[in-house]
Parts: C-alpha cells; structure tokens; sequence
C-alpha cells in the first residue's frame, strides 16, 4: 500500500504539471519578442512555375491551410520559364523550376537561393493499343532519335531489339513536346543531349528547344491528355502526371548499361543520394547542376530535383517582417513535414542530406537585413507553437499515462525550468 507521502508527492506533480500547462499550453514564455504580435495576422503568398511539382504544391496548400487557417497560398502552374520570368520581375514571392538559373538569369536575378522541394522523375509515356500496359524498354539513343524523326514507326529495328518478346505494330509514332517554356522540356533534352551528339547540335538541352517534329501542347496536363487519347503517341512527362492518368510508360536504360530501371521512389531516391555530395549551397552557382543519368544499376536515369527560387533578403518581394516570417515558416514545413506528403503522389522524399542543405539554405532568409532563423530553427509566432518538439508538448500526457515515470516527468520539468522555456 502506498504512503501518504507518495500521494502528496503525486499531486506535487500534479500541481506543477496544471501550472505547465495553463502558463506552456494556453500562454507560455516560449520567446517570440515582437513576432508575437504576428499570429492574428493573415497573408497570401504567391509562387509560380513549374508544372513538375504542381500536384506536391497543391497538396501542401491544402494541408498548410489545416495548420495554418491564416495562410493562403496562390501557385500557378506555368512552367519554370514563365515561374523564373516572374521571379526576375519581383512579381511573386516564390518561383519553383525544374532546372537552376542560368549565368545571365542568376545575374538579373542576384543574391537567389535554390532550395531542393521534391525529387521527381520524368516518365515516357506512350498509347500503343496493343500494349496497353507499362514496360516497354526504350535507350536514350531510341528517344533522341524518336524526336528528331529518324525513328518514325514503333516496330523499328532498334526498338524491337530491346523489346525481342513484344511484337510491335507497324504504325506510325506520334511525339508529343511542350510548345512552353518547361523545366520538364530542359530535363529530357539535357538527357538526350547528353546521350546524342547530333541531338545536341541540332536541338540541345533548354527549356525551350526546337523540337520540330510532333505535336506541341502546354503543360505536363497537356502532354497526359493528348498522350491518353491519341494512339501511337508518345510523350514525356512528371512522373506523377503518369500515374495519375494511368499512363503506360517506359522503362529506360540506366547509366551503365546494365538495367533498364522502372521510375520508382526507390529508383528516383537512388539517383539522388549518388549525387547528394556534389550538389553546391543554396546561396552557390547552380548553372548546371543535374542528377540526370546518375550511375548505379538501380538509378532511373531521367530523374531530378525541383526546386524553390528565393530572394535571400525577403524585404525585396513583401513590405513587412510579419510577411516574411510567415514565408520562412512555410518553407521550413515543407522541406520538414511536407516532405510525408511527397509519397502519396509519387515524389521521392529528399535524402536527409539535401534536407540540411535546403534548411542551411532558409537560415539565410533575412528581412531587411535580419536573419529570420534562430538556433536552426525559423521564428515562430504563437499560432505556430505546435512546431516545438513534440516531447514537450506530451510530457505531462505521457506521466498521466504512466508512460514514463515520476522521476522521468520531474526531470523534464526541472529541463524547461533551467532553459526558460517555461517560468513559474
């Protein structure tokens, strides 16, 4: 039978763990200084780009709204050029693109952070009605060809040689392309350029390229649809257009020759972290970089990181610091707990190590020459408490539980007195 001091000694506890949560839960110490002031406010933010990412950004507007009722957030899908275009004017407050700014882009677009949002890959789909399901197994070599029409009809003796079990009909191929500026257009002519030397003389890698044979539409939307109902086409687009339509699409050859690779997680997953340790800081050049036809049997070869273009200094794009901090906090929880939201629509999460760079990256976001990020974590306002540890929020949860013990509890009150984070 338990004493009476025990008993005394519990609702001690008790006491203490009330006093937490009435001083913690509804109204604690955790310093914000003048940001606290920030909470009952409400913002828009606005971005624009790529086409690539739009269904990952779409999905975090909607589960950023459930967290955060005041923050709207406005994307529009017009393709990276259009998204980069935008940026150099200062006319939103993000851009995303498939592909990093140029010299001369970086140069009337200066002091620009590339922050790496999601891994995607870009999928080759194709309506062949007698082979209405994926794995088709295409080269790099088959599809430059196939876009500059020297391979025009589905049985040609290339494609077959890499398909000997699959009988291939005698029709005419239908190349779909981007008539916009796209991301997803400099991914799969960066690739085949890479591949072809006559493709890279003769179109090259670009957002916009002359792509003179097939059909042109706007948008990875335009590509699936045109793809899906017209037969013996072909087209490239983000992978999770593919799926989502129920696209066939293609397996393609891999860097070493050895596999022809499925675009999967796992696949998109093990091109990046291959290259995770060549990949620059965000305030560096990004001219260039690519994870495009990244060695290793299991790397599907048209893979890629999409990214977020921001201004280091965010007084250039909002009037206020509340604004600001508001962006900050944003870009935080996607590279964090957005990133559980990449697999339902088939991106690949970043590799922890693209994830610290991404959030070295945002501790550089200043307003007005004040950095905006403390102690590796960004400034939260008081309706953005629920992003402290969650240990601290469920510690008293846990000891009336019984998950942990008394003297357990007591230590982790004893841990937020000595830091301040709660005051008696």
């Amino acid at each position: 039978m338990k004493s009476l001091s025990y008993y005394k000694y519990q609702n001690y506890l008790l006491f203490i763990s009330i006093c937490w949560l009435i001083l913690f839960g509804f109204n604690h110490s955790y310093e914000t200084d003048e940001n606290s002031k920030f909470s009952s406010a409400s913002f828009s933010i606005h971005g624009a780009g790529a086409s690539f990412p739009f269904p990952l950004l779409d999905l975090w507007r909607t589960e950023y709204k459930i967290i955060h009722p005041e923050i709207n957030l406005n994307y529009q899908s017009i393709g990276s050029g259009g998204g980069i275009k935008q940026h150099i004017e200062h006319t939103i407050h993000f851009a995303a693109t498939d592909v990093p700014l140029t010299k001369n882009e970086a140069e009337l677009a200066p002091n620009t952070l590339h922050i790496p949002e999601t891994l995607g890959a870009i999928a080759i789909i194709y309506n062949i009605p007698e082979m209405p399901h994926k794995g088709l197994k295409l080269t790099g070599t088959d599809l430059a060809e196939i876009y500059m029409g020297k391979i025009t009809t589905w049985n040609d003796s290339k494609i077959q040689l890499t398909n000997p079990d699959i009988e291939l009909p005698d029709a005419k191929i239908i190349p779909i392309r981007r008539s916009d500026s796209s991301g997803t257009t400099f991914i799969f002519t960066d690739y085949l350029s890479n591949l072809n030397t006559e493709f890279d003389t003769l179109v090259g890698a670009g957002k916009s390229v002359p792509l003179g044979t097939g059909v042109a539409v706007i948008g990875n939307e335009g590509v699936s649809s045109i793809v899906s109902s017209t037969p013996f086409s072909i087209g490239y687009v983000e992978l999770a257009y593919a799926l989502q339509t129920n696209s066939s699409f293609a397996y393609i050859e891999n860097a070493d020759h050895t596999n022809f690779v499925e675009p999967t997680m796992n696949s998109i997953s093990s091109a990046a972290t291959i290259m995770a340790n060549d990949i620059p800081q965000s305030n560096e050049s990004w001219d260039g970089v690519t994870i495009i036809n990244s060695h290793g049997s299991n790397s599907y070869p048209l893979s890629s990181f999409t990214y977020l273009i921001i201004y280091e200094d965010l007084a250039d794009i909002v009037s206020t610091k509340e604004h600001a901090v508001a962006l900050v906090n944003l870009f935080y929880w996607m590279l964090t707990d957005g990133q559980n939201h990449s697999p339902s629509l088939f991106y690949a999460p970043l590799p922890s190590p693209i994830i610290k760079l991404g959030i070295d990256g945002i501790s550089r976001l200043k307003y007005d020459g004040e950095l905006l990020f403390h102690d590796n974590e960004p400034i939260f306002t008081d309706s953005e408490d629920r992003n402290l540890p969650i240990w601290i929020h469920n510690v008293a949860k846990w000891w009336i539980n019984g998950m942990i013990s008394d003297l357990e509890y007591v230590n982790h009150i004893r841990y937020l007195l000595n830091n301040a984070i709660i005051k008696l």
